[in-house]
């Protein structure tokens, strides 16, 4: 059933009506009792629209690639498919009944999977739930699909609220998907058709799409994954910072929340060595993040340079979920010896010289110099 009165529903779409006018045919700014932050966005993609000489009421095409760009699109993106179709199976049985389904879009609003029941009888509903189908707002107007990939936060959508009257039966939320090195690499969509608003699906499609960031953090080959959260806070869920590190102690995969709670990560195109990160020495947060995971211990307080402390947690690759298959304590201190030898060799092939013995090794020079002085 619907969350609104039937007068509620009426009087929202009224309001809608008056934004349109105001701004698509009188040219007029939003007007002001509706204009908040969270909404702002739709007047900036309507005037985005209007610059572009798109018209309101003109026809909409749903257009779709060509073939070769199809076949070409499921190989670049063969990962990303694989990381979102559980996610979709679960999103198609918690909306079975809304008369909702999912799409899942290209970084250019291109359909590349679809999920949840499609009434490929009704003629709205059949044209954008098609892989292949171009939905991006230059050909389609404002919509969540593109709203979602321009302004990179998760949106909501309402009947009169897309640009195109074409397009007003639609209601619909959206969430950008963010890749392993933080780059937007497509987004999220749950559409209905002329259905009851569901404000509450923009929380749902948000939640699944941080769901499959974190799969595609794991999908890279990685030697150690953490899972990352503030003191007080409980590790295990979806709002973790994640990242993963390979055997030298590179972070090359991170999701959105680490790279929040981390800035150091924030440019993606930057390799960051978790010594300049964390305020341990490498082959210590291996250890205690590995033996707290094996031995089912609370998750390690680690320090930051930045003086902050974070939680951390080793994860399995496989789930997700804290690693209950980790080294054991013995085994780790072995590791530790083997990457001692490791650095003397390699130190020793450089003649000395600590830089050129950092730079094939693929670590920092101050790891060496750590590792050098604990031989001493």
């Amino acid at each position: 059933m619907d969350t609104r009165s039937p007068i509620q529903a009426e009087r929202r779409l009224q309001s809608i009506e008056l934004a349109r006018r105001q701004v698509l045919v009188e040219g007029r700014g939003w007007p002001a009792p509706m204009l908040t932050p969270q909404r702002a966005w739709i007047e900036r993609s309507w005037r985005r629209c209007l610059a572009a000489g798109l018209d309101p009421a003109r026809q909409v095409e749903f257009d779709s690639v060509s073939v070769s760009q199809l076949r070409d699109s499921a190989e670049r993106h063969h990962g990303l498919l694989q990381a979102a179709r559980p996610v979709l199976d679960g999103l198609a049985h918690a909306i079975a009944r809304t008369r909702y389904f999912a799409l899942l879009t290209d970084a250019d609003g291109v359909v590349i999977d679809v999920a949840g029941p499609v009434d490929h009888a009704d003629r709205q509903a059949h044209a954008i739930a098609r892989v292949g189908v171009d939905l991006s707002e230059p050909h389609i107007g404002t919509s969540a699909i593109g709203a979602a990939l321009r302004e990179q936060h998760p949106v909501w959508l309402h009947r009169g609220e897309h640009f195109f009257a074409d397009t007003a039966a639609y209601s619909c939320a959206g969430a950008p998907l963010f890749g392993a090195d933080g780059r937007c690499v497509g987004m999220l969509d749950l559409t209905g058709v002329q259905t009851v608003e569901r404000p509450e699906l923009m929380h749902m499609a948000a939640r699944a799409a941080q769901c499959i960031g974190n799969a595609l953090v794991l999908a890279q080959p990685h030697a150690l994954a953490l899972r990352l959260n503030w003191p007080g806070q409980a590790l295990g869920g979806e709002d973790d910072g994640l990242i993963a590190l390979d055997a030298h102690g590179w972070i090359h995969a991170a999701n959105p929340a680490a790279r929040t709670m981390l800035p150091a990560l924030a440019l993606g195109d930057v390799a960051v060595h978790a010594e300049e990160v964390f305020a341990i020495d490498l082959g210590r947060l291996f250890d205690i993040t590995r033996w707290s995971a094996a031995s089912a211990a609370q998750p390690v307080d680690v320090a930051l340079w930045s003086g902050l402390r974070v939680q951390a947690a080793a994860v399995d690759a496989a789930s997700g979920t804290e690693c209950v298959a980790a080294q054991a304590p013995g085994a780790a201190l072995s590791l530790r010896a083997v990457e001692d030898a490791l650095v003397r060799r390699a130190v020793d092939a450089a003649h000395g010289n600590v830089a050129r013995a950092a730079k094939a090794l693929g670590v920092s020079r101050a790891t060496v110099y750590r590792k050098l002085g604990q031989r001493r």
